[in-house]
């Protein structure tokens, strides 16, 4: 199994900089997620060849390895000029991941909440263009559901998953996205939704949050009343009310061996420390 650091709360620092802190945590390895100057959000990669250079220059000193890369590219957006780019910048970026010898990408499945239908056939337009590429470049691919993307929760984003129909293509379960994961108001079987995608669950990101949906749904008072914004957070283990011994607990009995990321994002202040903590704990939970 992987352990590896999402460093969002390191992003500006010089990349060079932010791989030796990663390594002087204790990390081996990187999931590398947005950085204005390399993978923006929502824009075409930034990286030319001598930032590619200068990023595998510093993982050889340090001995960190990337193992995944997360881009985000509206690729289910149901705007097909939109569409059209974000398949653009994801081959760019699956050639970027190939040149740093990354065989692991993760991504979200974004497109529109209230638009389903157009933003899942704007899923399967992409697909069709960018997994022979994928394939090609021998480049696994991991999806996540996130709130507010087309596809919510987690039972028919395993199923969406699954009918993508390639033992290279998982899922990805994010601990910060449970209580929306549920899909109801009847809490959050982590259990379940985890045995649910069995076999594809090859990644866990790995952070806390409230659930949204407590104390009747008034844990938080949005305004105005009835606005479809999403909630979460992204803290260290045991700053919200994620079931951490039963997640870790149903980890082990599955005998999860993928990739498990630290990904907190509420910290900047003391990202360091966070990391480390985030670090020890899952090393005593999960490695064995």
């Amino acid at each position: 199994m992987k352990i590896a650091l999402d460093p969002f709360m390191l992003r500006k620092l010089p990349i060079r900089e932010m791989v030796r802190t990663v390594a002087d945590i204790g990390y081996e390895y990187i999931e590398l997620s947005p950085r204005d100057e390399f993978m923006p959000f929502f824009l075409h990669p930034r990286a030319d060849d001598d930032r590619v250079a200068e990023f595998k220059s510093a993982l050889r000193e340090t001995g960190v390895q990337v193992a995944s890369v997360l881009p985000l590219y509206r690729w289910s957006g149901p705007d097909e000029t939109e569409r059209q780019a974000a398949v653009r910048y994801w081959r760019r970026m699956i050639e970027v991941t190939a040149e740093l010898g990354c065989r692991q990408m993760n991504s979200e499945f974004n497109g529109r909440p209230e638009r389903p239908a157009e933003s899942e056939a704007a899923f399967w337009r992409s697909m069709e263009e960018l997994l022979p590429v994928f394939e090609r470049e021998g480049i696994a691919l991991n999806l996540e559901a996130h709130p507010d993307d087309f596809c919510e929760v987690n039972t028919p984003a395993v199923d969406l998953v699954r009918a993508i129909n390639k033992p290279w293509v998982n899922y990805l379960y994010c601990a910060p996205h449970t209580f929306h994961l549920s899909g109801d108001d009847t809490g959050a079987d982590i259990p379940a939704m985890l045995r649910y995608a069995g076999d594809k669950l090859q990644h866990v990101h790995i952070a806390d949050s409230f659930n949204h949906k407590g104390s009747s749904g008034l844990r938080y008072i949005l305004n105005p009343p009835g606005t479809p914004a999403r909630i979460h957070q992204h803290l260290d283990i045991g700053q919200g009310e994620v079931d951490w011994d039963v997640f870790f607990g149903t980890l082990r009995e599955m005998n999860f061996d993928g990739i498990a990321t630290a990904c907190v994002f509420a910290w900047e202040e003391r990202a360091v420390d966070s990391s480390k903590f985030m670090l020890e704990r899952i090393t005593k939970e999960l490695v064995r």
